[in-house]
């Protein structure tokens, strides 16, 4: 037996039981779930620093969705904020980089 104790996706345990294999879960909320959402995404970021692929990267914005999602967010509320800064100060496509300001 291999022992966890982490956040998983939601559909982890019924793929874990259809491999014919059994696990022990239990469902966290409040305080503690944020503070698994935010060592999940540490691991996430870790993973992608790590492996550098999309999929990496699709599980770190699951995760940010999921800390919305735990500060009463929804995913539309933060793609919404983000396209609203974008639009105001830019997004990260050129490459800037600010040595100073006079």
């Amino acid at each position: 037996m291999k022992t966890y104790n982490k956040l998983v996706r939601d559909k982890i345990p019924e793929i874990i039981k259809a491999d014919g294999r059994a696990c022990d879960t239990v469902i966290v909320a409040g305080d503690e779930k944020y503070k698994l959402l935010e060592a999940k995404l540490q691991e996430e970021v870790n993973e992608f620093l790590e492996d550098k692929n999309l999929e990496e990267l699709a599980d770190v914005m699951e995760v940010l969705f999921g800390l919305a999602d735990s500060l009463g967010y929804s995913e539309d509320d933060l793609l919404k904020v983000r396209d609203k800064k974008r639009e105001e100060r830019g997004g990260f496509k050129e490459g800037i980089v600010l040595n100073s300001v006079l």
